[in-house]
């Protein structure tokens, strides 16, 4: 199908070259020029800005990091708004309810249909094509991309019938990602501070009842070998854990745990680690520790 691609960054990336990979026609645009040079190289076009992308894609797939950026392309004075051939939005970002069902309502008095389409796995599982995709809309444009967001991974789950209900179920996923890496910094720094191999730690945690997508993921391929280059800025999590902790309390589910996590971010917040890869939140729990984690990879 011919569609068109608004952000190719860290995720956007390799998610617009998995559509070209399935036969897919792409139209591209991203504010850094940089960043959309591989996929022109692949015969993709640039679009000259939202509005423009908007004006000649039917399908408009959007993946940005934070909701200021997504609000400035959809509604800007170039925005997506301001196109005639968009009729599908395609959502794949974590912006939370609300600003979903902004969206929904904006774009319907355009008479552009919006599906909620955010995704897990991080850079490396869209790389890999192994994401997990979760989405939520009116079921015949979901059937309508769904040879497109299949090309992503192999788990498509569909959360309901109204956007909106797969950003709940994206929010459920990132808020126990965040607490599982935290609470995983704090135990690797007090196994390996009390005279365990990192690597034996990890082989008898994965195969046990603590393994979580720090220790099969996060920890193996970017803290063990002290890279922290995992692909995501600590303050999209930060985002996340924001919006996830904001739904709990709206519906009024205490979280507690949550919140003990957010606090283990924010302070790594603001001592400056805002842009730093997620995965650098050991180093803050190692430097309150006295103690690194060796390098094992």
């Amino acid at each position: 199908m011919e569609a068109g691609y608004l952000g190719v960054g860290n995720m956007g990336l390799p998610m617009a070259g998995r559509l070209l990979d399935g036969g897919h026609s792409l139209t591209i645009y991203d504010i850094n020029e940089a960043a959309m040079e591989p996929l022109l190289r692949r015969q993709a076009r640039r679009a000259t800005s939202p509005k423009d992308l908007a004006d000649q894609c039917e399908i408009v797939f959007v993946s940005l990091p934070t909701l200021a950026a997504f609000r400035a392309v959809a509604f800007g004075p170039d925005g997506l708004t301001q196109g005639k051939a968009m009729k599908l939005l395609m959502n794949t970002c974590t912006i939370g309810v609300p600003f979903v069902k902004e969206i929904e309502q904006t774009m319907a008095t355009q008479g552009v249909t919006v599906v909620d389409c955010p995704i897990s796995g991080g850079p490396p599982g869209a790389r890999a094509g192994t994401l997990s995709v979760m989405v939520s809309g009116d079921p015949a444009a979901v059937q309508r991309v769904w040879p497109m967001i299949s090309l992503w991974g192999k788990t498509l789950t569909v959360a309901g019938d109204k956007p909106g209900a797969a950003q709940v179920l994206k929010l459920t996923n990132n808020i126990l990602s965040a607490v599982a890496l935290a609470a995983t910094s704090e135990a690797f720094v007090m196994g390996a501070k009390g005279g365990l191999d990192p690597e034996v730690m990890l082989a008898a945690i994965n195969a046990g009842s603590g393994r979580n997508s720090a220790t099969e993921a996060k920890f193996p391929l970017a803290v063990l070998t002290r890279s922290f280059d995992f692909g995501a800025e600590m303050h999209i999590l930060m985002k996340d854990i924001d919006l996830a902790i904001a739904q709990g309390e709206e519906l009024g589910v205490p979280m507690w745990v949550c919140q003990a996590a957010r606090l283990v971010f924010k302070h790594a917040m603001q001592k400056g680690a805002a842009k730093d890869d997620l995965t650098s939140i050991v180093r803050h729990v190692e430097r309150d520790a006295g103690f690194e984690i060796p390098k094992t990879r």
